[in-house]
Order: structure tokens, then sequence, then C-alpha cells
């Protein structure tokens, strides 16, 4: 399967985008002023068309300000990081990749909040406030345009039971000045109308908006897709770690990207170096290096206050542990500069896509007898 390059996108060839979605859309960019920016919190079922309507928002919003805030609390199908991680990013400009790094970013190491909802809404509260503290109050030494930054939150599709109790979490904290509530035809699985997340249904300042799933055109184009989300997140995995290497190198395919990391040399790192957290589960002592050996792991530094939340610099693969020397072997596209401020590695249940697995006739020259080998 061929894997596209990096590349900016014209909306206009990429996506059909019904008018309801554009007088929505229209209605957040250029419907407010005033001092603060808006803040749209973007909520529906599965396959509903949240991530376009995102990005269809992020592209009107770019032609207005300099700058956008991007919030992905969807740790299944993260917009601009891989899966397992909570982030917020600040754009400057339309992308279809992974290349643009995360102003903060958290490492959940799931796929779904269902495992630990409490730890989930701690992070997403964290990357808001930051938010909130750095980007959204106007500066009085710039120009609105320089300062003001607004806010596109993107949601998962779990919208029933603990999930629900989840998003209404969310939205008391995040506040938003809107909320876009798109609706599927199966109207038993979406979010009840109105003003759900109010106790007494009062939106009070938030504009809500409530717009159905996209429908096809003429031409039998659809925003909505029902999408294999297993097959998207390896996609987006190997995508993640095809970075370990040049854009120019010519490795196009995924048993390409495959046969290039089996070989591709890894940072040597000191078990002694780090801090081991096994993300949701416990795992018996003896059994660290087995449990870590040929798996996903978020990298991440800790904070000087020790208040503060680890942050995510990226993920690495654990390519192999020497039991003897006590050193693991990790590749990772992360910068060796930032690899050496990394003093905690975070275990969770992200795993390595198979086709990734699938390599014949590799063998690491930098492999010893006393290393359990990795991929």
């Amino acid at each position: 399967m061929a894997m596209s390059s990096s590349m900016e996108v014209e909306e206009s060839e990429a996506i059909y985008i019904p008018e309801e979605w554009s007088e929505a859309a229209d209605a957040i960019a250029y419907g407010g002023g005033g001092a603060q920016a808006p803040a749209a919190f973007i909520c529906g079922p599965k396959n509903s068309g949240k991530s376009t309507f995102s990005r269809h928002l992020l592209h009107l919003l770019l032609r207005r300000y300099e700058r956008v805030a991007f919030l992905d609390t969807d740790v299944g199908q993260p917009e601009f990081t891989p899966p397992g991680c909570l982030s917020l990013t600040i754009l400057d400009r339309e992308t279809v990749d992974l290349t643009p790094l995360p102003e903060r970013c958290f490492f959940f190491g799931d796929i779904s909040s269902k495992r630990d909802p409490e730890i989930y809404l701690t992070y997403i509260s964290a990357l808001y406030d930051h938010y909130h503290k750095q980007h959204h109050k106007l500066s009085s030494s710039a120009s609105p345009g320089e300062s003001r930054v607004p806010l596109i939150v993107n949601t998962p599709g779990w919208v029933k039971g603990i999930g629900y109790d989840v998003l209404v979490d969310m939205l008391k904290h995040i506040s938003p000045s809107h909320v876009v509530n798109i609706c599927i035809s199966a109207k038993s699985k979406n979010l009840p109308s109105g003003a759900f997340w109010s106790q007494d249904g009062d939106a009070g300042p938030v504009t809500l908006i409530e717009i159905n799933s996209a429908r096809q055109d003429s031409l039998n184009r659809s925003v909505l897709v029902q999408k294999d989300s297993r097959h998207l997140r390896d996609l987006s995995i190997v995508t993640y770690f095809r970075q370990c290497f040049p854009s120019d190198m010519n490795i196009s395919t995924i048993k390409e990207v495959a046969r290039a990391l089996a070989a591709h040399p890894p940072f040597e790192v000191p078990v002694s170096a780090v801090d081991i957290k096994h993300l949701h589960c416990e795992v018996p002592k003896g059994e660290i290096f087995y449990s870590l050996n040929a798996t996903i792991v978020g990298l991440a530094v800790s904070s000087e206050d020790s208040g503060q939340l680890p942050r995510c610099v990226g993920l690495g693969i654990v390519r192999g542990v020497d039991v003897l020397r006590q050193v693991l072997y990790i590749i990772t596209p992360v910068p060796q500069n930032v690899v050496e401020d990394v003093d905690i590695l975070l275990q969770g249940f992200i795993q390595i896509p198979t086709c990734l697995l699938q390599v014949q006739g590799c063998v690491s020259p930098y492999m010893a007898s006393n290393v359990l080998p990795g991929i």
C-alpha cells in the first residue's frame, strides 16, 4: 500500500462540504467579534464527520487568524499525532500529515478513554488550561491578528454511557463559545438535542449549532466515510515512524518502511536513566523487560514542578532489550537532543502494526546474544 507524502491541501479539491456545514463554519469563523477568539467544540457519534468538519473550520479560521489552536481529544483517531496521544497543536498553515509538533502532548496509551476516564479528563483539562493561559486572552501589546488564537476541540465518537459523562465534563471545563452537534440518521446513536451538558438545558452564552452528517451530492461525493479504524490507526503509526528517515529517501510502501526500521540503528537508553511506568495495568518487576520488548512506548519528560504531568515528546519502538548491560534499544523519529531529555518511558496498549513485524531477511547488526530480540 502506497503512503502519501507531506503536502499542503487545497480544501476545495479535497472534499465536498454541504451548504449546512459551510454556514455553520462561517458562523463560527466570521460571526463573532470582540477581544476573544472563538472556541468551537465539535461533537457527535462515530462516523458523523467530526474530523472533516474540524478540518473545514480550521481552513476558514486560518484565513482570518495567523494561528489556530487544535485540541485533539480523540485518542483513537487523532489528527496530528499517532494514536494514544492527547495534544494541543498550534497551526499556522494547513497540513495533511503528522509533521506539526504539538505545543503540548500527553501519552494516554490507549485508543479509548474507557480504561481510565479520570486521568483522560485530567490530561484534557491540563491541555485546555495551557491554551487558556498562553493563547486565549488578547495581549495589549500585540495586534488582534497576532495574539488572538481561536480553538477547535475535536472529540471522540463515544457518546453513550461513560463516554457521554466524559463529554459533559469536558464541555463544562472548556466552556466553549460554540458547540457543534453533528447528528447521523440513526437517531438512537446521537447526542441529545439542545444544551445537553447543562442541567437546566440553558446553553447560556454558548452558541449551539446542530447539523446533520453529510449527504452525497450529485457527483456522489461525501464527507461521511465508514472508517476502518484499525487500519487507519496502523497507517498513522507507520506514517509516524516513517519520519525516522529523510523525506527524500526512497521509501514509499509499508513493506519498505518495515524493512528500513528493522535495519535502523536505535538509540541506546540505559535502564537506570529512565523511570518506566506502565499505564492502565501493573507488571511484576521480574517481567518488566519482557513486557517492554517489541512494544511502543511514550517518550516523556518529567516537569520540574512535581505537580505537573510528564510531557510526551514522541513515541518509540523498543527494538530490543540488553538484559546484561541493562540497556534498551529504541527506534524513534524524535531528534537526539530531545531524546537526551527523556527520563520517563510510558507503556500503554498501543500496539506495533502487524505489517511492521512481518519482515524477513533483516538481521540487525547491533543485536547481541544477551539481547531479547524485538521486531
